[in-house]
């Protein structure tokens, strides 16, 4: 069986929302889109390009794969000839006909689940409602944080209201980049548990 791996650039305060680009995702008058160029740098780029060589499918919630479909076949290079090639797969209840060549819609969290009885390893990029629904299927296996040094006060948030209380574990060694960024991998570990602090 595979995994998959959901892969979120995000804030100190725990905004997603557009990344890469000031029109990629205003709602909400969001005023920050584009904040995550300033505050990158060739490492932190070079491993993300390591993390999109290694998928063998692509997952996506409806808002991302929107912006992804209008404009990854329009690119070129490594990165986007990878995103082309890749089976993709958009969680959706109201998409019918996928613009983007090779797309499976999907009905829920559950059906994205068993795609990893077909590939090794499944990413995901953004997304942010669609990592909620998985964790609460338990049916994601990895979770990619990368840590930008920047607090926007507003935006979209990856755990917000509602979001199912879990404990995590790292997967692999935290990396840092240049220019303050962190890469964090976490694998669900379990329930939440609570004690009291003892004197040491």
């Amino acid at each position: 069986m595979g995994i998959i791996m959901a892969n979120l650039f995000i804030t100190l305060d725990g905004v997603y929302q557009a990344p890469g680009g000031r029109e990629e995702d205003p709602e909400g008058d969001f005023a920050f889109g584009g904040w995550q160029a300033p505050v990158s740098d060739d490492e932190a780029g070079a491993s993300i390009a390591d993390q999109i060589s290694r998928m063998d499918a692509l997952l996506l919630g409806r808002k991302t794969y929107d912006i992804f479909a209008a404009y990854w076949p329009h690119q070129t290079g490594d990165i986007a000839d990878t995103l082309n090639r890749v089976p993709k797969f958009v969680v959706s209840g109201s998409l019918a006909d996928p613009v983007w060549a090779g797309t499976t819609v999907l009905p829920d969290a559950a059906a994205a689940g068993r795609i990893r009885d077909e590939y090794q390893q499944v990413h995901m990029f953004g997304s942010g409602v669609l990592i909620r629904s998985l964790l609460e299927a338990e049916v994601l296996d990895r979770l990619h944080l990368w840590l930008y040094p920047v607090v926007l006060g507003q935006g979209k948030r990856l755990f917000d209201a509602g979001t199912l209380p879990s404990t995590f574990t790292l997967a692999e060694p935290a990396r840092s980049f240049p220019k303050g960024a962190v890469s964090l991998v976490y694998e669900r570990a379990g329930e939440v548990e609570t004690q009291e602090m003892t004197a040491t």
